[in-house]
């Protein structure tokens, strides 16, 4: 923990303790607690950092898979849409490109050693 943290948990606990003393010295006869500003308004209520409960969280993630999977299915149907899509390779095709990279790759492999 640091020291803003530990500091921060201290005035919050010190303003709880003074809402219970004047609460108590406030009581009347009929036992009723008069009313102050610190009581009615914690000073540390203002500042204090929400933090999201388990359930909170898993409801928010779902909400965002289901945003990203509404998303995804229609950039797939963008995509299926799309004008000029390139054709898959025939094997023919890639034959060829393999000699001639292994042609290539010969070539390199002898300036390599002649140099």
């Amino acid at each position: 923990m640091n020291t803003k943290q530990i500091l921060a948990d201290l005035c919050t606990e010190r303003d709880r303790i003074d809402r219970a003393i004047s609460a108590l010295e406030g009581l009347d006869g009929e036992g009723t607690p008069r009313m102050t500003a610190t009581s009615v308004l914690p000073a540390q209520t203002r500042g204090r950092r929400r933090r999201l409960t388990p359930a909170g969280r898993k409801r928010l993630s779902e909400l965002a898979k289901a945003r990203w999977a509404a998303r995804r299915k229609g950039a797939t149907k963008l995509q299926s849409n799309k004008t000029g899509a390139h054709k898959p390779m025939s094997a023919a095709t890639k034959k060829r490109l393999s000699v001639l990279a292994k042609k290539r790759w010969a070539q390199r492999k002898k300036a390599a050693t002649t140099a």
